[in-house]
């Protein structure tokens, strides 16, 4: 549990005290002020859509050991005084650099913890997962819950971590250069991975060389850590098969002293996966080995071949913090599906749905129409796929890529959720002679919903993937209520 003084917060964070005492004691961070009390910190936020400084009073008549805002509304001051509250102002009304600061100094009272980060374009979250599960074997682990990974998750994340806890598996997302190295700076790893170099923010970032870099930022903050299981040193694992991967460890890891473990299918690889087959309900199988010659099969309970590689990441960190290798691997084998990721749900008499409705990019696209072609179906193959977003400029190119590549999949039924970027997709596949019988597309996901609902049965597979603005998780809910 959190422990800081308000003192300890201010000398921290360079926060200002407006009004009220300062010597309570914080033991939780929250952003929602219904959660607001006694030894509670309420930050409120300017955000798009909330301005959380509007709640500010209702966190102080909660009794809120903290309440950080940027300009405090009319009468705040006064109320913090009669309720004894600790009212603070973010130096330059930045609340999320005063979560990174708090959360770092957090941290920093807490080098005992072994801090695990996980970036990637995806799989983020199913890695970070298999992570928490595997390295479960062996110590008190804390995990980033959801994917809360951002410049305000992730201190939320540290904020959240007890003393007591060993290992502290953090994800870290990021949208523009230099998020994750103030995210890095903040929580100090002394291992990590990166899952892969993708398109998700290209539209943001400009090219996959400069999400390469962007990811490689987490090299920067990473420390050795010396706790009651002895010291670790910095290591990073990569795919073999991340084209960038030489990149990251030449001119990021390597001048940083950080050694670089290797995963794939190659021989020299320091964890590898070989004989890779799928079952009936899409299921991988393989025998995944060490480079010193330890070996053991293994069958996965997540549909797909692409999440070889996620669990291949995960054994590898957890090898390199000491955890035993078939118990590690049986607790990731043994984990249930994430919600909304290739996750396989129905209802009586409604289709089997795959849903993995919570984000996309196009290189997880091509691995879910992997997924639905490669279940056993008695009935007919429908993908449902929405628009992918964060592709700026590249969004026509990309979306074309998709349905090129849907094209080629042996599909009875292809729905295409949107508007421009839909419209894209549908020209690609009819290009690459997808037959026009075979397609609908639609401009929302209710009028997905009204045409195609009524017409799936028992024995259809329907996959449901898209951008999570899409909403095709209605979709799914929808077909199957």
């Amino acid at each position: 549990m959190l422990s800081m003084s308000v003192r300890d917060i201010l000398e921290a964070t360079g926060a200002s005290r407006v009004a009220g005492p300062c010597d309570g004691v914080v033991r939780s961070v929250t952003l929602d002020s219904r959660q607001a009390a006694e030894g509670v910190a309420f930050v409120a936020f300017a955000g798009e859509r909330v301005d959380g400084n509007a709640f500010a009073s209702e966190a102080l008549a909660r009794a809120a050991t903290v309440v950080l805002t940027g300009p405090a509304p009319k009468g705040c001051a006064e109320a913090a005084e009669r309720h004894g509250c600790a009212l603070l102002r973010a130096e330059g009304d930045d609340g999320e650099e005063f979560l990174l600061r708090l959360a770092g100094a957090w941290r920093r009272l807490n080098p005992q913890w072994t801090v695990v980060g996980v970036t990637g374009s995806v799989g983020k979250t199913t890695t970070k997962d298999m992570l928490a599960a595997g390295l479960r074997a062996r110590f008190r682990v804390h995990a980033t819950a959801g994917n809360f990974n951002n410049l305000i998750g992730l201190p939320l994340t540290l904020l959240s971590a007890d003393p007591s806890d060993e290992v502290v598996v953090a994800e870290m997302g990021m949208n523009h250069a230099g998020e994750l190295s103030r995210l890095a700076a903040c929580a100090r790893p002394t291992v990590a991975l990166i899952t892969n170099v993708g398109t998700s923010h290209i539209g943001l970032l400009g090219s996959r060389e400069s999400i390469a870099r962007a990811k490689a930022e987490i090299v920067g903050g990473m420390r050795p850590s010396s706790s009651a299981q002895g010291a670790v040193r910095p290591c990073l694992a990569l795919t073999s098969d991340n084209d960038f991967a030489a990149l990251i460890e030449d001119e990021y890891a390597a001048p940083a002293g950080v050694e670089v473990l290797h995963v794939g299918g190659r021989p020299c690889d320091d964890v590898r996966a070989g004989g890779i087959a799928l079952d009936d309900g899409g299921l991988p199988r393989f025998e995944l080995s060490f480079a010193d010659g330890w070996s053991e099969p293994c069958t996965l309970g997540m549909p797909g071949r692409h999440v070889v590689s996620d669990v291949l990441l995960a054994m590898a960190i957890c090898d390199r913090l000491g955890v035993d290798r078939h118990d590690a691997l049986d607790r990731i084998a043994r984990m249930p599906q994430t919600h909304m990721r290739l996750e396989v749900v129905t209802a009586p008499g409604r289709p089997r749905m795959i849903d993995d409705s919570y984000n996309a990019s196009p290189s997880s696209v091509a691995a879910a129409l992997d997924v639905l072609c490669s279940m056993a179906c008695t009935g007919r193959r429908v993908a449902v796929l929405g628009e992918v977003g964060e592709l700026g400029d590249e969004a026509p190119r990309l979306h074309g890529y998709i349905g090129a590549y849907a094209a080629a999949k042996p599909l009875d039924l292809l729905v295409l959720v949107g508007t421009h970027d839909a419209a894209a997709m549908a020209e690609a596949a009819l290009t690459m002679g997808f037959s026009e019988d075979r397609m609908e597309r639609v401009d929302d996901v209710q009028a997905a919903l009204d045409l195609i609902a009524p017409v799936l049965g028992e024995d259809d597979l329907v996959l449901a993937k898209a951008s999570r603005a899409s909403g095709l998780d209605r979709f799914v809910k929808g077909v199957l209520a």
